[in-house]
């Protein structure tokens, strides 16, 4: 934890690169199981998290696979970054769930009343042609209207130079940070040397 928030850095596969991660002592580390992303873990890593949660994320994938996967992997949480029902939700149990939810404007917050009690917590990432991992921000001010009880994480585009700007950013709801592309060498490899002066600026 840093200043008691969740970090997650998602998107990574290497394993040296998790091994270096996993060092600077990050909570989460997230594995994308979606084919169409540059990311995306086709087979197992020669080495998976040991000392910190692994996250399994999907897009709209069959049930049986994300249990398949999920079980193969020894994954601690399931994030759901598609149209996944609540009911959908619910059968992943006894998984932790995070739901994702893009987001540009306060409207797109009522999204989330329907999964009240079926995740976890919930994502918030920046409404974008193409899911997750493209490097943009949405306006955080917009958050003040969510009033839900599920814990969330703040995602979209943070970057090397945002800490200042993540630690300025108060919700009672907010529970950490997922950190992406904008910490990359390239898709998948992460800059753990940008990562680590972001954490001690937290």
């Amino acid at each position: 934890m840093t200043n008691n928030r969740i970090v997650k850095v998602c998107g990574m596969r290497d394993a040296d690169n998790i091994r270096d991660a996993e060092a600077l002592g990050i909570d989460w580390i997230g594995l994308i199981f979606w084919p169409r992303s540059s990311r995306y873990v086709a087979e197992p890593p020669p080495y998976l998290p040991r000392h910190c949660r692994r996250v399994g994320v999907f897009v709209d994938e069959d049930l049986e696979t994300v249990k398949r996967i999920a079980t193969g992997y020894a994954l601690d949480i399931i994030q759901l970054h598609g149209h996944e029902t609540p009911e959908y939700a619910d059968l992943l149990r006894p998984w932790k769930v995070v739901k994702a939810f893009n987001i540009a404007t306060a409207d797109d917050l009522a999204h989330t009343h329907d999964y009240e009690g079926h995740a976890d917590y919930f994502l918030f990432d920046t409404k974008a042609e193409h899911v997750g991992g493209n490097g943009r921000q949405f306006d955080w001010n917009v958050l003040a209207d969510y009033h839900g009880q599920t814990p969330f994480l703040l995602s979209g585009g943070i970057g090397p130079d945002d800490a200042r700007r993540v630690r300025k950013f108060h919700h009672p709801q907010c529970a950490g940070i997922d950190l992406n592309s904008r910490f990359e060498l390239a898709p998948a490899l992460k800059d753990i040397q940008q990562l680590k002066q972001f954490l001690q600026q937290l």
